[in-house]
């Protein structure tokens, strides 16, 4: 990809990569940790397999944008998503266990066709996008714990 950005985020959770991985795969989960402007709906049945397809709605009146996506990787722990939509590229959540319970690590890695919403996105946006990632992170955490600790 030409012009190709990257957002990359990890957070150390402490829960297993299976509590961390069901918040990820789990409509109802990922709903408790994505920004609440963003809603996340499936295109046919929700599945995380590969091939799955679903759409990202970002809420704001009037415009909302969407991304469609399709998971294009999947193995235990991780979830690749493909997007196209004012953005091309993909998102990546990868579960790495560590001694301490799970490393989350979130690629968000994208290129932006348009030259007028890529210089609207870098003025107005990126800063907000990677805070956001920061926090989705630190929400993703909380829901994983809480999950995990309902497991045991």
């Amino acid at each position: 990809m030409s012009n190709t950005q990257v957002f990359e985020q990890s957070i150390q959770i402490k829960a297993s990569a299976t509590a961390v991985e069901r918040c990820i795969t789990d409509q109802t989960l990922m709903h408790r940790w994505l920004n609440p402007a963003l809603r996340c709906e499936p295109i046919g049945d929700w599945s995380t397999e590969i091939g799955s397809r679903s759409r990202f709605v970002i809420q704001i009146p009037i415009v909302q944008p969407t991304l469609k996506s399709i998971v294009v990787e999947r193995e235990p722990g991780l979830v690749v998503w493909e997007f196209k939509g004012f953005f091309q590229g993909r998102d990546r959540w990868e579960c790495q266990p560590s001694e301490t319970g799970t490393r989350l690590l979130n690629r968000f890695e994208f290129v932006i066709p348009n030259p007028l919403v890529s210089w609207g996105f870098n003025t107005f946006a990126a800063n907000w996008t990677q805070n956001d990632m920061k926090a989705q992170l630190r929400r993703l955490k909380r829901v994983a714990e809480e999950t995990y600790l309902g497991m045991k």
